[in-house]
């Protein structure tokens, strides 16, 4: 596709981005009218919402537009089965310059539409305006099918905290990308499109789970949120957290302990949960902790130490950088 956005207008690249998009029994109306329905069986949308900004979510010298579409999605769908929901749509809202080559959103679509496949979900319908900074929106549905959603306040003293997913692999992958290398491919990919466990947010609700969060923000940071909601102090052991020896070549290559990208880093969108302690959990999950009573103020402590490194704070020190 050939020309800008602007030269395209809103309706011909409405017409070009929803002619990219196939639908799920679940679409009853998709892209085209005044709303889309969804059927939501259990009579209960679990719904979820996220931006990704340019410069500060996504840098387009780092990602491609299909790139930035498949972990636009991700991330949203994500929050979905951490619920213990499964995704069924999502819907796009999109800023862009008038200037930006027609390609860009066409291809963010193509990346929204085959991460939703993976999901088993849909792109229902959106909106598109005209700004000076890519902007991208994405508000993620979901359906319980009969299960009690899983919150972040249900954590018990004496569950077990198990995670499945990867762990540090996108910072480690930023951490390539900011000295200006491309390889190892396989960390900094799962920056660009990370690879959240879909299904294992509505396994985990039909083991039992009390609690469960994906991890966006950093697996600390993430975890003292459960801590907090469920009033509980949440401890991690070291031990069990594996670290693949790629990872710790570059932790060595940069100087940095790669426990950090593991405990802080975000948007890998693993899911940790926390079962009673006689679940028996599947092997995909692993068990890296156990939740106990508040010593004092609900905490995440590794080792039995306090972690005092800060994961993810979009209003934070590090909430200015990709």
């Amino acid at each position: 596709m050939k020309g800008t956005v602007g030269e395209l207008g809103e309706f011909g690249l409405i017409r070009e981005l929803t002619s990219r998009l196939t639908t799920t029994p679940a679409v009853r109306i998709g892209p085209g009218d005044d709303a889309a329905v969804v059927t939501a069986p259990d009579r209960r949308v679990v719904a979820s919402t996220d931006i990704l900004l340019e410069g500060r979510h996504f840098r387009r010298d780092w990602s491609t537009a299909y790139d930035v579409g498949r972990k636009a999605a991700a991330q949203n769908l994500a929050d979905i089965a951490a619920m213990g929901a499964v995704p069924t749509a999502i819907l796009l809202g999109l800023v862009v310059p008038a200037e930006l080559p027609a390609t860009w959103p066409t291809e963010l679509m193509d990346g929204l539409r085959d991460e939703c496949q993976v999901a088993g979900a849909a792109v229902v319908g959106g909106d598109v305006v005209r700004g000076d900074t890519i902007t991208v929106s994405i508000t993620a549905l979901g359906d319980l099918r009969n299960q009690e959603p899983v919150t972040r306040a249900g954590a018990q003293p004496g569950d077990v905290v198990a995670v499945t997913g990867w762990l540090g692999w996108s910072a480690a992958g930023h951490a390539v990308l900011s000295r200006g290398f491309r390889s190892p491919r396989a960390f900094v990919e799962a920056h660009r499109r990370p690879e959240p466990p879909y299904h294992a947010g509505p396994a985990a609700a039909g083991l039992g789970a009390t609690a469960m969060t994906d991890v966006s923000d950093g697996l600390v940071a993430d975890l003292g949120h459960i801590a907090e909601a469920s009033k509980v102090r949440i401890d991690l052991r070291s031990a069990g957290i594996d670290i693949p020896s790629q990872m710790s070549d570059i932790g060595t290559a940069v100087g940095v302990d790669p426990m950090q990208w593991v405990l802080n880093g975000g948007e890998d969108h693993a899911i940790v949960a926390t079962f009673p302690p006689d679940v028996k959990l599947p092997a995909r999950w692993k068990v890296i902790g156990e939740v106990l009573h508040p010593s004092a103020l609900p905490q995440v402590t590794v080792d039995g130490a306090p972690w005092a490194k800060a994961g993810w704070d979009h209003f934070g020190d590090n909430g200015d950088a990709e």
